[in-house]
């Protein structure tokens, strides 16, 4: 049976060394503040935002929440994003994804300045990650990356393959792998003979968003697999990529859904936004 990496227990202790951190910066009279920004009414958006909002409030950190209606229109959300660029108060903003199909997210995000994009979505930001000069990693595969570190696991020498190629997740991920000395393997919708290349992973991460994709039958024995995706089965509860009962019986370590890379993902987000804090007041 695998070990289960637990996320909660985790991003708990990366919460807490963040909130040290922000005592820090407000004895210096520095008070971190992540603006974020909602359009419509997404119910998991809704839900993750909260999420966030309460990380804040456990870390010390000031949360301003945009909520905008479903029918914004781009100039409005742009006039947002700049105002909270000119705000020196704010040192971290965000625009919840998924947003209304009229409005063109990628505009908004290379609106976001680059100081203050704790997403990591900037292409300017992508860029230095690309270059190994990070100013922000991407959260999910930060958080990631994280927990394979608490595991003792190094991706060095190892087979990593990556299921999704997605900006957020699939792409970065195989970035910070790569500079963790991995060979990496990208799989996506178009990959010919999947269980074949996965069946060769020492390390697989899957982010393609499709329930029980992964099965036992495509698992190296003793293999870690750490499934990104939320998905939801047939009775509406969270599940992800991977057939969980069978594939923990092969894997080595094996991350939970819920409770594996979601709260990883949040914790990280806090975790820039204090290095955003710490570079824009040097």
């Amino acid at each position: 049976m695998a070990k289960i990496i637990d996320g909660k227990k985790i991003a708990a202790e990366v919460l807490t060394g963040v909130a040290k951190e922000v005592k820090a910066l407000k004895d210096k009279g520095i008070t971190p503040c992540l603006a974020v920004i909602i359009v419509g009414d997404n119910p998991a958006s809704q839900v993750y935002v909260r999420n966030k909002k309460k990380d804040c409030e456990l870390v010390g950190i000031r949360s301003l929440e945009y909520a905008l209606p479903t029918e914004t229109k781009q100039d409005e959300l742009i006039g947002l994003v700049k105002q909270l660029n000119d705000d020196k108060n704010v040192h971290g903003i965000l625009c919840q994804s998924p947003i209304p199909k009229h409005l063109d997210e990628k505009e908004v995000i290379n609106t976001i300045n680059p100081e203050k994009d704790v997403d990591a979505f900037h292409p300017v930001n992508v860029g230095h990650i690309m270059i190994g000069d990070c100013r922000f990693l991407p959260c999910t595969p930060a958080g990631v990356m994280e927990m394979l570190r608490h595991e003792g696991i190094s991706a060095e020498g190892k087979s990593c393959v990556v299921i999704g190629r997605s900006n957020i997740v699939g792409k970065p991920m195989s970035i910070l792998l790569l500079a963790d000395n991995g060979t990496v393997t990208i799989c996506h919708s178009r990959t010919k003979n999947l269980a074949e290349i996965t069946k060769k992973a020492d390390i697989l991460v899957s982010a393609a968003g499709m329930r029980n994709l992964v099965t036992a039958d495509m698992i190296k024995e003793g293999a870690v697999v750490i499934d990104v995706s939320m998905n939801k089965n047939d009775d509406g509860k969270l599940c992800g990529d991977v057939d969980y009962a069978e594939v923990e019986k092969v894997a080595g370590y094996i991350t939970p859904v819920p409770g594996g890379v979601g709260p990883m993902t949040r914790a990280m987000l806090m975790k820039n936004t204090v290095t955003a804090v710490k570079n824009q007041t040097k």
